[in-house]
């Protein structure tokens, strides 16, 4: 993150957005996240050719980042352009390109194909659970996490 989500700008505000990126980044497991699809997206690579992959860890934070903010893959991709937050947040900050819908879409279709998508909810909310979180989503504006009792 850069230095003024790093809290080094002493007149930097952090946004609920920055808190609550922050506090997904360290709850969601996400080692474990990228262990499973891994496999699954080094052989979809391999068959499809073309520019070099953007790293699932990337590709599964956008991926998330659309979740919790319901955004569209044309929605996604405007709001990495548009978000220095949302880049930081997925580890493309200051890369020369940024994944367009379409490699958004095959990604979530990786998902899908190889149904890893309960499983990743599965993990999600299981590093939640154990930090005693529960991600309760409402609105742009008010996605939060709150303590969420045993």
């Amino acid at each position: 993150m850069n230095q003024a989500t790093l809290g080094l700008d002493p007149l930097h505000k952090k946004t609920r957005k920055e808190v609550f990126l922050e506090e997904m980044n360290r709850v969601v497991p996400w080692t474990a996240l990228v262990a499973l699809i891994q496999p699954h997206a080094r052989r979809a690579h391999q068959a499809l050719g073309g520019c070099p992959p953007f790293a699932v860890e990337a590709m599964l934070r956008i991926h998330c980042l659309q979740l919790w903010w319901n955004l569209s893959d044309p929605a996604m991709e405007e709001e990495l352009h548009e978000r220095p937050l949302y880049r930081e947040f997925a580890g493309l900050a200051g890369v020369p390109r940024l994944p367009d819908e379409t490699t958004i879409l095959r990604f979530r279709h990786l998902l899908e194909k190889h149904k890893l998508a309960p499983k990743v909810l599965e993990l999600i909310n299981a590093g939640l659970e154990q930090q005693g979180l529960l991600l309760k989503t409402g609105t742009l504006v008010d996605a939060t996490l709150i303590a969420a009792p045993s």
